[in-house]
């Protein structure tokens, strides 16, 4: 069973934010996990607005470098992240976003973006893709 999808309180997330060490594009890694088998599904990359937005609504946010814009995980592909839990590590720059993932996390329809690694001294795909994603128009 999926947890409740979990939110903060503004005073909480200010808190939170007070402890993250942004770099100097005003970024921090996140990494999304999901939160009942720890599988990794993914990093990104979130802005100080992205981890607000994140904490405040239970959907995970990120921003994207390639776009330089923000992006909610699943507005366009339907697979979104509820948030099960938002942490910081010991240094400040890194984060963790405990998720339920709903669908692919990997915009290849992958479970996860890692899937990749080497067998027999090659580099292999070892996962397959569990849903066929639209391709951006050329």
């Amino acid at each position: 069973m999926p947890p409740a999808c979990r939110t903060y309180p503004q005073a909480e997330i200010d808190a939170f934010l007070a402890a993250v060490q942004f770099d100097s594009q005003g970024l921090v890694p996140a990494i999304a996990q999901q939160h009942d088998t720890g599988e990794v599904l993914m990093m990104a990359w979130m802005d100080r607005a992205a981890v607000a937005e994140t904490m405040r609504t239970g959907r995970a946010c990120y921003w994207s470098r390639s776009r330089r814009a923000p992006w909610r995980k699943g507005d366009t592909s339907g697979h979104i992240q509820t948030v099960a839990d938002v942490r910081v590590d010991c240094d400040g720059d890194t984060l963790l976003v405990l998720v339920d993932q709903t669908g692919a996390a990997c915009h290849t329809g992958r479970r996860n973006c890692f899937f990749r690694a080497i067998r027999d001294g090659a580099l292999e795909e070892i996962a397959p893709v569990v849903v066929e994603m639209e391709k951006p128009p050329a």
